[in-house]
């Protein structure tokens, strides 16, 4: 069953949001050599361009320590657009007024003179492109040289505005630390250069359109927002499976693992949006109100605990799609004994009154079966004694499954009467797509973000405090698994849906894991 909506009821995004163009600003991307640009950064920012979001004059700069001149950069960058923009082919009109503003920057991140040499070439920008002084950074680096660009940044005065009608932002990738300690490390350095209402940490998933419509959902449907809450909710299910392996990322991963790669700020987001109390307004520090207030409620798992409430998993050889795969060790970059997680499931408790005894299960992992990014409602099942003489196939609680990706969209799953003379009940699904319902591609993540970011707009990029919160949680967690190293890795076949022990572990609860 499949809910469409029509054009006069919905209308297009066509002419709906132009007003949403910033003021003439300068971007500057350091790392602009690496992956991040070429596969999300300049697509993202060249359909910004053909859809009329950018700004007059606006300018990009590409800083890398890669010897490039600025043809060879902006070849470089139109090749990435063929290959990875959401909108194909190319407009050659779009992309020559648009590769113009294109720039590149070779130098070493810890250079104080390359940075003098920037100030001086971000001024002739302003003087011959009209931007105003106005600038976005964006750390597309390694983590590690994070630190080393905001001191320079700030040595070099590029964190302050040059004047009370110019602004400056600051992008910073995600991962933001790798515990606890080494968050509050970098807000506190962060902190000391730019103020906290110039600094954007950007998670994308939080840019993707079925995020950002749970809170839509939520708090504008009559019939659903009143039954959100532990009194009709049996559980909740948050799942990202991934079918590929480390795809080059290996010696990153290897220092990562699953729940820090994923479960820290990714599905720390998704929970916190779908168990935050309706705020004051739409407004970012509104809004980031309340989901901290959520990331606080809940449940620490003590290091002695995180046995009965997490399970880990690294995948072993096995097929995906047919194919037969290597396992973890086996991949490029991998220690051969490594005993890094590629597979996580926890369970959480949130401890305030809407909640209460409501468990959420988490899951992430690679080389799973499915690409599959969802969160999933399971309310309580009704009595059924009305139909305890009827024939009811498999008859399931029903389940609201908000999917993130792919196919985004909402389902519903309720019990319906086959045709015939007889009462007998199937379960069947009522199902919402973005696709065919507004007949137009979700823009993505990272355009949206990135358009937000030169609007100074910031609800849905993370704040000092959430980001430490969550860690605390995590590095709890991370304390625990130190003192109980797991011994049977590994212990899930790529191509399943990991380890036995996971499903053993919801399944004592009496519930099972859903197959998206």
């Amino acid at each position: 069953m499949l809910l469409e909506t029509t054009r006069e009821e919905n209308p297009l995004r066509k002419g709906m949001e132009r007003e949403r163009s910033p003021e003439p600003c300068v971007m500057v991307i350091f790392g602009a050599s690496g992956d991040l640009t070429s596969r999300k950064l300049l697509p993202a920012i060249y359909n910004l361009a053909r859809e009329h979001y950018l700004p007059s004059g606006f300018s990009l700069v590409g800083f890398a320590r890669t010897s490039m001149s600025n043809e060879q950069f902006r070849q470089q960058m139109f090749e990435a657009v063929q290959e990875f923009s959401r909108t194909q082919p190319v407009s050659q009109p779009v992309w020559e007024s648009f590769s113009q503003g294109i720039f590149y920057h070779a130098a070493d991140y810890n250079d104080p003179a390359a940075y003098e040499k920037l100030v001086e070439f971000l001024i002739q920008l302003d003087r011959e492109r009209g931007t105003m002084g106005n600038r976005v950074f964006y750390l597309a680096t390694p983590p590690g040289v994070y630190s080393t660009i905001i001191q320079q940044l700030g040595i070099s005065g590029l964190a302050k505005p040059a004047s009370n009608d110019s602004w400056v932002r600051i992008i910073i990738e995600k991962p933001f630390g790798r515990d606890l300690e080494s968050a509050h490390a970098l807000n506190q350095l962060a902190s000391q250069v730019f103020t906290e209402d110039q600094i954007y940490r950007i998670d994308h998933y939080l840019g993707k359109e079925t995020v950002q419509n749970i809170l839509v959902f939520r708090f504008a449907n009559g019939i659903f927002e009143p039954i959100w809450n532990r009194r009709y909710i049996d559980h909740v299910q948050i799942t990202v499976s991934e079918t590929i392996g480390m795809e080059g990322r290996g010696s990153y991963y290897d220092e990562s693992g699953a729940i820090r790669d994923m479960v820290q700020n990714h599905m720390m987001q998704l929970l916190s949006l779908i168990c935050m109390e309706p705020p004051i307004a739409m407004g970012a520090n509104a809004v980031r109100d309340e989901k901290v207030k959520v990331l606080h409620a809940v449940r620490p798992i003590q290091p002695d605990e995180v046995l009965d409430f997490t399970v880990r998993g690294q995948y072993g050889p096995g097929v995906i799609g047919g194919k037969q795969v290597p396992g973890y060790r086996q991949e490029k970059g991998i220690k051969p004994n490594s005993t890094t997680e590629t597979y996580v499931a926890i369970k959480f408790f949130v401890d305030n009154w809407r909640w209460a005894g409501v468990p959420f299960y988490l899951r992430s992992g690679k080389r799973l079966p499915k690409r599959v990014s969802e969160v999933a409602i399971q309310f309580k099942q009704a009595p059924l004694l009305l139909f305890k003489n009827s024939r009811m196939a498999g008859l399931d609680p029903n389940v609201l499954a908000l999917r993130i990706q792919p196919d985004e969209g909402i389902s519903l799953k309720f019990g319906a009467k086959i045709p015939g003379q007889t009462i007998q009940i199937l379960p069947v699904n009522m199902d919402f797509r973005y696709g065919s319902s507004f007949g137009v591609e979700p823009p993505d993540a990272y355009e949206r973000l990135l358009l937000d970011c030169m609007l100074g707009e910031a609800t849905l990029f993370t704040r000092s405090d959430e980001v430490e919160v969550a860690w605390d949680f995590v590095t709890r967690i991370l304390k625990g698994w130190q003192q109980h190293p797991p011994e049977d890795f590994p212990n899930y076949p790529a191509g399943s849906w990991g380890p036995e022990r996971a499903s053993q572990f919801i399944e004592t609860d009496g519930r099972t894991w859903r197959r998206p």
